[in-house]
């Protein structure tokens, strides 16, 4: 690649004049691989002026140009080889490369390699909303009746469309060909599993009416998971 620090070394050179670059011995081609011997280190460049910020803006863009064509023309797996040989390239220099553990969010699936969705989502969409709602005002109804009761409403809201998306498309049943899935579901998201039981049939408002009294004789649902107070509910507990 080409920057605009080799262009002016090319303009020295056409100049009759020794760019301190040409001074240093040549590598054997044969050992374009091989682990630099470290013996010496080009002084770091500061950015102390107006136009060395300017040479280092010009570097990066053209590095990233040539990521780009690249990747245009040789695909994602020749980016990664490259990416890979630069990182032991540097590592071998002595720069430490820190793994950080956490970056930003990016889909690493492009979008040409995602299946259409295989539901209808604002079906899926609409359905969600009634279900936070009812969870919501299940909480509410609770606590105007039984000050103090508690209950959690952020939870589910936070996660209702994780919770839709297992629903609708990955959780199976105990019923299914391939055996029943294992799910442990998060005991303060408890409000909109309800929810959603309710607008299924399994649960009634009464039930609903009867968030965390679980001992009422007209029927009741417990605070969080529990299979010895709603066997025929829930599997495990989790809280």
């Amino acid at each position: 690649m080409s920057t605009t620090r080799d262009r002016k070394s090319t303009g020295a050179r056409a100049a009759g004049e020794e760019p301190a670059s040409t001074r240093a011995k040549p590598v054997p081609e044969h050992a374009a691989d091989a682990t630099p011997a470290g013996d010496g280190m080009a002084p770091a460049r500061t950015a102390n002026d107006s136009s060395t910020m300017d040479e280092i803006r010009q570097e990066t863009r053209e590095w990233l140009e040539s990521l780009d064509y690249v990747y245009q023309t040789e695909g994602p797996a020749r980016v990664q080889e490259l990416l890979q040989r630069l990182q032991d390239r540097a590592t071998s220099y002595g720069a430490r490369i820190n793994f950080p553990g956490d970056t930003p969010y990016m889909n690493t699936i492009p979008l040409s390699k995602q299946p259409p969705f295989p539901g209808d989502r604002t079906i899926e969409r609409r359905i969600k909303s009634y279900i936070r709602w009812n969870a919501m005002a299940m909480v509410v109804r609770a606590n105007r009746e039984d000050p103090g009761i508690g209950g959690h409403i952020s939870t589910f809201a936070s996660a209702a469309t994780l919770y839709e998306v297992g629903f609708n498309h990955f959780f199976k049943g105990k019923g299914h060909a391939d055996g029943g899935d294992i799910i442990y579901y998060q005991g303060h998201a408890a409000p909109g599993i309800y929810a959603r039981a309710y607008l299924e049939g399994r649960l009634t408002e009464k039930h609903l009416e009867n968030f965390r009294h679980e001992l009422a004789t007209e029927g009741g649902i417990s605070s969080y998971p529990h299979p010895w107070l709603m066997p025929t509910f829930w599997d495990y507990p989790t809280v």
